[in-house]
């Protein structure tokens, strides 16, 4: 059998190079032509700064105000005393009776971070009887600290409710005696320069690192008896409550934003 072998077309060869060649060109066209749009939308400027984080996982542009090898130099009594709260080995806990500590410094915007721990249970008590603190924002505006572990109380007056405000989404309590923790990212009210409220106050919170307060509006200050109510003011202390029962607290840290 013979076999016959074809000759190219030299005509043919050269159309198909040109072909591939033009091709080729296009395809580079296009996507210098797509990074360039892309370009467009890109910002450089300014580039974030690096952070760092020490061994307990703070920030290292966060204000420790209170942590392992920290006093209480950070906090005050409310009325400007010293802060008269029990305090071991980077632990504060409510001296009953002592009132209300505030920090030194004043805050506007913030990410905070709070670790809390209520007492054992008492036999006889409930409900709002157990583990009462708060963690109150400028002073103003409550995040209750309570023992909600099995101990059932009003739905707006439970840990990690904005206090009779905002019920939480759901109840992520550990179990008594262990250490909760709270992250909160807070945006300060706003008022005009005739001291008319602009804006309301707004609150998510991570209750052990479940979202339980999605960025709600808070109506004003948190009131035991009637309604909130909003009074212009500046950047304010945060104050922890003295309820009478024996709270402490750890690991609290501020970012301001």
């Amino acid at each position: 059998m013979l076999f016959r072998t074809t000759v190219p077309n030299p005509q043919h060869v050269l159309t198909t190079l040109a072909v591939m060649a033009g091709l080729a060109l296009s395809v580079s066209a296009t996507a210098a032509n797509e990074h360039e749009e892309a370009a467009k939308t890109e910002v450089w400027e300014p580039e974030p700064t690096q952070i760092t984080f020490n061994a307990e996982g703070v920030p290292s542009d966060a204000k420790v105000l209170l942590g392992p090898d920290s006093d209480l130099y950070a906090w005050r009594g409310e009325k400007g005393d010293k802060a008269a709260w029990d305090f071991d080995q980077g632990v504060m806990t409510v001296s009953p009776g002592a009132g209300a500590v505030v920090t030194e410094d004043a805050f506007c915007d913030m990410q905070l971070h709070i670790e809390w721990r209520s007492p054992d249970k008492i036999e006889g008590r409930t409900g709002q009887q157990l583990g009462n603190s708060g963690v109150f924002l400028q002073q103003r505006y409550e995040v209750q600290v309570l023992d909600s572990w099995e101990n059932r109380t009003y739905s707006n007056g439970q840990a990690a409710s904005v206090y009779k405000q905002h019920i939480p989404l759901v109840n992520a309590m550990k179990p008594t005696g262990e250490w909760q923790r709270y992250d909160i990212l807070f945006t300060a009210p706003r008022f005009d320069a005739e001291g008319a409220l602009k804006e309301k106050a707004r609150l998510t919170v991570l209750h052990n690192g479940v979202v339980v307060q999605n960025h709600v509006e808070i109506q004003g200050t948190t009131e035991y008896i009637g309604a909130p109510k909003y009074q212009a003011h500046g950047c304010a202390p945060l104050m922890l409550q003295d309820h009478g029962d024996k709270v402490s607290f750890r690991n609290i840290w501020v970012r301001e934003l």
